[in-house]
């Protein structure tokens, strides 16, 4: 028993067992890169649609914009009777050379007071208490006015737009600021402008040059123009079947809520072979051709629906991936795909012409 109890106690029998390593925690290089791989095909899937489901809301910001000028143009039209004029400027053209020098354009015939279509409608577009602050029958350059004329309003800008949304400064053909009564001009900005129709009569066109007097009604066949007074009952073609609103971009070029001013330019900020310096009527002002006296470098007639490369500061421009948010004459807000056929875009802009629109 003794040995028995010795030998159960010998150092040599007791069994050692082996020591484990402890269990790490963490991962190891190669399963972070997994970890790593697995999130960015995540976030590269999700990100388009992210972005997808923000530019849809946008669209339907600027939709909702349109809407709400669109309400404002048929309110202003059960009041007078007429559509707001495209601008309003002095019409006695025998006597254009009586105004003061600042308040006229001699070679376009724009003059006092400026007053453009979108700031007609501000009563109805709930900004009464900023229209009470102008006087229609001064000179939207008046230095009285200058703070009011900055106005920022969201209802006149997409928030898919680029290139500015605050006033900006107005500037002359040279690229120069413009200056009336010693100062610089800042102007509130829009990213809506009317149409003028097919035609284009403003520049030379609407002057003392261009063959028509100074009445640019001879010539444009749109709902908006310089002293324009167009009724419902003018848009022969159907007011669900004419353009009167549409986009442009300040990513393109600048265009204001507020006034066409004597001497003003509008610069195309982004170049191209058949874009050029516009006159002052391109501030609230787009035509969608064809029209007298522009073609391209072949001598066809250019129609340029929204988007068209030829990026005329006098054409309709969005950031809208595919297309632009127009309003019709009825009040209803259409997208049109920069891919229309050109001829229906033509036909969509003219009040009278007789054309017959097919769905677009």
């Amino acid at each position: 028993m003794d040995n028995i109890r010795q030998a159960a106690f010998r150092p040599e029998t007791i069994v050692r067992r082996p020591r484990t390593a402890k269990a790490q925690s963490g991962f190891t290089l190669v399963e972070l890169l997994v970890v790593i791989a697995v999130i960015g095909v995540l976030v590269s899937l999700l990100l388009p649609a992210v972005q997808a489901a923000r530019e849809a809301g946008r669209r339907m910001s600027c939709g909702n914009h349109l809407k709400q000028i669109g309400l404002a143009i048929h309110n202003y039209e059960g009041v007078y009777g007429v559509l707001p004029a495209g601008y309003v400027a002095f019409a006695d053209y025998a006597r254009i050379a009586s105004l003061p020098a600042e308040d006229y354009d001699a070679v376009t015939w724009d003059a006092a007071p400026g007053w453009a279509w979108s700031a007609q409608l501000l009563p109805y577009l709930e900004q009464t208490p900023l229209a009470e602050r102008f006087d229609p029958r001064l000179p939207a350059w008046d230095p009285a006015l200058a703070q009011a004329v900055a106005t920022r309003l969201p209802v006149f800008l997409c928030p898919s737009a680029t290139g500015g949304s605050d006033a900006f400064v107005l500037v002359d053909a040279a690229g120069a600021p413009l200056r009336k009564a010693g100062r610089s001009l800042l102007f509130g900005r829009s990213h809506y402008v009317a149409s003028h129709g097919q035609e284009e009569c403003w520049g030379d066109c609407s002057g003392p040059a261009g063959g028509y007097g100074g009445q640019v009604s001879l010539l444009a066949d749109g709902p908006f123009y310089r002293n324009s007074r167009v009724k419902f009952a003018d848009v022969t073609d159907g007011l669900s079947n004419t353009v009167f609103v549409g986009e442009h971009t300040s990513r393109l070029s600048d265009k204001t809520w507020v006034a066409v001013v004597p001497g003003a330019a509008v610069h195309p900020k982004v170049q191209s072979p058949a874009n050029a310096v516009e006159s002052a009527a391109t501030l609230v002002l787009a035509h969608s051709g064809p029209a007298l006296g522009e073609s391209d470098a072949l001598g066809n007639p250019i129609i340029h629906p929204p988007n068209f490369p030829t990026l005329h500061v006098g054409q309709m421009m969005a950031e809208h991936p595919g297309g632009a948010m127009i309003l019709l004459g009825d009040g209803s807000v259409r997208f049109v795909a920069e891919t229309i056929n050109l001829q229906i875009f033509a036909a969509l802009s003219s009040i009278g012409e007789g054309e017959v629109v097919d769905d677009f």
